[in-house]
């Protein structure tokens, strides 16, 4: 069986593949993936031998906007905003699944597949969306 050969631009041959050729773009992204690891270990380790440590009682308080903390540590949160924020990341979500649909729509002989695929994909999302309106957590009250 002959060696297989790759071509150039301009269609002629330029020899035959040797596995070392091809595992040699391999190596280099190996070695640059060592290389970025090492630089970020130099940088942190650097930075934990050359950095000062005075730990005093103000610098371990929390600290959040510049405001000392009073009282205790747990807040109550309503539920609600993460609910509406999980609602917003699916309907997110699945606009991005509607933009591939939207372009392979218009390519002959999936007009048809594509169209019943998406009327079950959003017949999903209805349901959900009836299943949260029904459980109360579209209410804001």
């Amino acid at each position: 069986m002959p060696e297989p050969t790759v071509l150039t631009a301009t269609g002629a041959a330029a020899g035959p593949v040797v596995a070392a050729d091809y595992f040699q773009s391999y190596s280099v992204v190996g070695l640059l993936a060592v290389v970025g690891v090492l630089f970020v270990a130099v940088a942190f380790g650097a930075g934990r031998l050359l950095r000062p440590m005075v730990p005093t009682p103000e610098k371990l308080l929390t600290y959040e906007c510049g405001v000392d903390p009073v009282g205790e540590g747990w807040a109550h949160t309503q539920v609600r905003y993460y609910v509406y924020a999980f609602l917003y990341v699916i309907f997110a979500v699945d606009s991005i699944f509607l933009f591939p649909w939207a372009t392979i729509f218009a390519a002959p002989g999936y007009g048809a597949a594509t169209l019943v695929e998406m009327f079950i994909f959003l017949g999903f999302l209805a349901v959900g969306l009836l299943y949260a309106y029904k459980k109360g957590v579209l209410e804001w009250t």
